[in-house]
């Protein structure tokens, strides 16, 4: 008897069906980065109204829907060789590791003042290293 196949989680499912979208649907397939831009404004709009509103449900459909806008411009850019959702994922697990050195490595900060110093001076360090 062979064991079960593993299960994929809700993420990698969401970004395949976003992957056979952009392949199957007209629309989707026409889609840029750019052509996107008003989607992205509205549906972070959209997140900002339902935390307001006080809504748990409401806010969980706006996150999807702002998730939904993530996963599409990684697809696109997956498609053109820039990079990938799981790139989008090591990226920003390696921001949170450098801009939280308090819990990920040897920095002591005891309140959130300490916190934000912290963050912050990541943060121009990372914009110093770029240029």
């Amino acid at each position: 008897m062979t064991a079960p196949a593993p299960r994929t989680s809700a993420m990698e499912e969401f970004a395949d069906q976003m992957r056979v979208l952009q392949r199957e649907c007209a629309w989707k397939r026409e889609q840029t980065h750019t052509s996107l831009i008003p989607y992205v404004r509205e549906e972070a709009e959209e997140v900002v109204e339902a935390i307001e509103s006080g809504d748990p449900a409401a806010l969980c459909d706006e996150l999807g829907d702002l998730l939904l806008q993530v996963v599409i411009h990684a697809v696109i850019a997956e498609e053109a060789g820039d990079f990938t959702l799981d790139d989008v994922a090591r990226g920003v697990i390696a921001k949170m590791e450098r801009r939280n050195p308090h819990v990920f490595g040897d920095a002591v900060a005891t309140d959130t003042a300490e916190v934000m110093r912290l963050w912050n001076a990541a943060k121009a360090a990372e914009k110093a290293e770029k240029g």
